[in-house]
């Protein structure tokens, strides 16, 4: 694990806080996704020099910090369960769906998995009356298993 990307996820949370950012904000600004930016910084992805450079000066982060963004991280190190009720939520989710995700990706698809690599994601916000809802539209490349 990075414990150098994890610091500066708290580091870049704090100064997108002090200066009233939102992650859209800062993804136009390098020109990514808002998923994949907030990603970035949560020491999930690893960056290009380019939008490292960039995220780097609209947060002053330093050359070194920038260079952290670009390291390739340790991905998915959390706790299992997790401990946190909406990162939770997504694990039941999965424990509840996943099966029958499985079962309705293959019988479309054939024998193979959903990329996670391949992989596009938006959050949108839809007013309702009852209470606003989270829609989230995820799209992975299909990718089959090989024989051999």
């Amino acid at each position: 694990m990075n414990d150098a990307k994890t610091d500066l996820g708290k580091k870049i949370l704090k100064i997108k806080k002090a200066k009233g950012l939102k992650w859209g904000d800062l993804a136009n600004r390098i020109g990514m996704s808002p998923t994949w930016t907030c990603a970035l910084c949560m020491g999930q992805m690893s960056a290009e020099p380019h939008h490292a450079e960039g995220l780097a000066d609209i947060l002053g982060l330093d050359g070194e910090e920038a260079a952290t963004l670009c390291e390739i991280p340790y991905r998915g190190a959390q706790v299992m369960p997790p401990t946190d009720p909406l990162i939770y939520r997504f694990y039941e989710l999965v424990l509840v769906y996943g099966t029958s995700w499985k079962e309705m990706i293959q019988e479309e698809f054939g024998d193979g998995i959903m990329s996670a690599i391949d992989y596009d994601m938006t959050l949108e916000r839809q007013p309702d009356q009852k209470g606003d809802r989270v829609k989230i539209t995820m799209s992975g490349k299909f990718l089959s298993y090989k024989r051999y």
